[in-house]
């Protein structure tokens, strides 16, 4: 559990939060004396202001706070608006559950290279709530938050499957690592990508398992790709800026997993990770090669940064021998799915339309907004090659996004049910609940999602 979050049972005293709205000042249970105090402010609880009510003893006896209607996630901006102290959520807020979660999410900080020991507000979790699950979620955002903001000297190939050990011995998962010629005769593109980078950072695809066997089957892959130069067709400087953050598939896959595993869900959860850095060296592959996939596809590759859909598509054959339930990629695929929906919103991809409909319904409730883009065959021919079964990144700079996911979708048999979430994994500036760096999109909703379609007997 975050360290701002405290259990119901905790014996420490707690200064109620309640949230009002300019028209619902009625609503607060406040004293005449507490009344007086407001009146005197001249408070109007305009969305994502706070007032500090005194008691009688100079000490805090409240927390009035202005509700923003239309932000679910808009208690997340209280943490920085608190002086230290510990805090339970009062009246006003319409979904306790949501309200909690953004607090937490308000107050992470990243601590790795810079220490923050000043002391933060922390919150008391409502009786009303699944705290297992609140906890689950909370640690699970936080570990996604945590792998994507770590700088990309500290955080490897080795050093991500180090992380998904971790993971799996928490929760007495099986993790094997495949590496060298097992890699590279089974995976041949996720061998390719990573083979220009220095022998410490050398590819490799990372395989958990757990779970009851007889269990329904769900595998979710991550995008590792701990940097990414561009490959030979290099990246300006200017690109290359927040390459640390294009292995925020796999951070948000293993946040993902925590959240499943951490909750006890009924399944055979499967995670892969093809953990790779797209580097530049005489090994580097080459704009015109041809890669043959683990599929047997002929890849011919139009352009070395179009990397992540290539690791993909090894890890997405693997993942369909095994015929599983359901299919879930993530990955910071295309700078083309920014350009259409901004950082904000995450564009998914589905063959399902219950499934899609049903993820959007998910992330709608959840506040984890996703949205779904077309699978639209005809752009099929932008990625047709003249000498192998399919170009990786094609002839035309236009549905970026959407021609990559059909890259995807030939490594995926009709007969699986898949998402695709070509997700950017980074808050450019500071909201209520989302800290300016790193961050875990999709995985909330995809929870909601699995918890709904397979969770039923935890």
């Amino acid at each position: 559990m975050p360290d701002s979050l405290l259990s119901a049972s905790d014996p420490a005293a707690a200064v109620s939060i309640h949230a009002l709205t300019p028209e619902g000042f009625a609503g607060a249970p406040l004293d005449e004396p507490a009344k007086q105090w407001v009146a005197a402010t001249g408070f109007r609880a305009r969305p994502g202001t706070t007032l500090l009510i005194p008691d009688r003893t100079g000490g805090l006896a409240a927390v009035l706070f202005g509700l923003d209607a239309s932000d679910p996630l808009g208690a997340g901006k209280l943490p920085g608006l608190l002086p230290a102290g510990t805090y339970r959520l009062g009246t006003g807020f319409p979904d306790l559950r949501l309200a909690a979660l953004a607090f937490v999410f308000g107050a992470y900080r990243f601590t790795r290279y810079r220490a923050d020991d000043s002391p933060g507000a922390r919150l008391i979790l409502p009786d009303a709530i699944d705290a297992r699950e609140v906890a689950a979620i909370a640690d699970g955002v936080m570990l996604a938050r945590d792998l994507v903001n770590t700088a990309a000297n500290d955080l490897g190939p080795a050093e991500l499957a180090a992380a998904a050990h971790a993971l799996a011995a928490r929760h007495g998962a099986f993790l094997t690592v495949t590496e060298g010629e097992a890699l590279q005769r089974n995976f041949p593109m996720i061998h390719a990508v990573g083979a220009a980078a220095t022998a410490e950072r050398a590819p490799r695809l990372i395989d958990i398992a757990w779970g009851d066997p007889a269990a329904p089957k769900i595998t979710i892959v991550g995008k590792g790709v701990c940097f990414d130069t561009g490959g030979l067709d290099i990246k300006p400087s200017s690109g290359m800026l927040l390459m640390k953050k294009d292995m925020g598939g796999a951070a948000n896959a293993l946040g993902l997993a925590h959240m499943l595993m951490a909750t006890g869900a009924p399944l055979r959860l499967r995670i892969l990770i093809p953990a790779v850095e797209n580097a530049i060296a005489g090994a580097a592959f080459r704009p015109g090669d041809v890669l043959r996939s683990r599929k047997g596809l002929t890849v011919e590759i139009g352009n070395t940064d179009a990397e992540g859909r290539l690791v993909l598509a090894d890890a997405l054959a693997l993942a369909a021998e095994d015929e599983p339930g359901l299919i879930v990629d993530l990955a910071t695929l295309t700078g083309a799915a920014r350009v259409a929906l901004g950082p904000e919103v995450v564009p998914f991809y589905s063959r399902d339309d219950g499934l899609a409909a049903e993820f959007a319904r998910h992330g709608t409730a959840e506040a984890d907004p996703v949205w779904r883009l077309p699978l639209w065959a005809p752009y099929e021919r932008m990625l047709e090659s003249k000498i192998a079964d399919i170009n990786n990144a094609g002839s035309s700079p236009h549905a970026g996004s959407i021609t990559a996911a059909l890259f995807l979708s030939r490594f995926v048999p009709q007969s699986i049910p898949w998402i695709h979430a070509d997700i950017f994994a980074w808050n450019p500036s500071t909201r209520p609940g989302h800290p300016e760096g790193g961050e875990a999109q999709a995985i909330r909703a995809l929870f909601a999602l699995i918890d709904a379609r397979y969770g039923k007997g935890r």
